[in-house]
């Protein structure tokens, strides 16, 4: 059960990471202002946070299985934010990446 509830706390974590350095990305290498950093300073301290509190033993395995949602939520970012379809090898990498996330949570650990 617990490792159910790091779901989406990985996910909102992921949000906040992406938008966090997509300010940054916009300040640095879009000229924008450089006000884009106060919200995105917040949100990576809001990714920080959110990531500690995953219920997960060790934050090596909470760090590991929340790359794989990362990756399938920077994708979505990719799509929505910026307008670019991923194709199907952003895709498959994705799958893979979550089926290796879902198997550091998942996978049954000894007492």
């Amino acid at each position: 059960y617990e490792e159910c509830m790091s779901i989406p706390l990985f996910i909102a974590a992921a949000v906040a990471e992406i938008a966090g350095c997509f300010a940054f990305f916009a300040w640095w290498r879009g000229a924008a202002s450089t006000l884009w950093l106060v919200p995105g300073l917040l949100s990576l301290v809001a990714f920080a946070w959110l990531l500690a509190l995953a219920p997960v033993d060790a934050a090596g395995r909470a760090y590991a299985a929340y790359g794989g949602i990362y990756i399938a939520a920077a994708l979505v970012w990719l799509w929505t934010a910026e307008g670019i379809r991923p194709d199907r090898y952003d895709v498959l990498g994705a799958a893979i990446c979550m089926i290796g996330a879902g198997v550091i949570l998942f996978s049954p650990r000894g007492a």
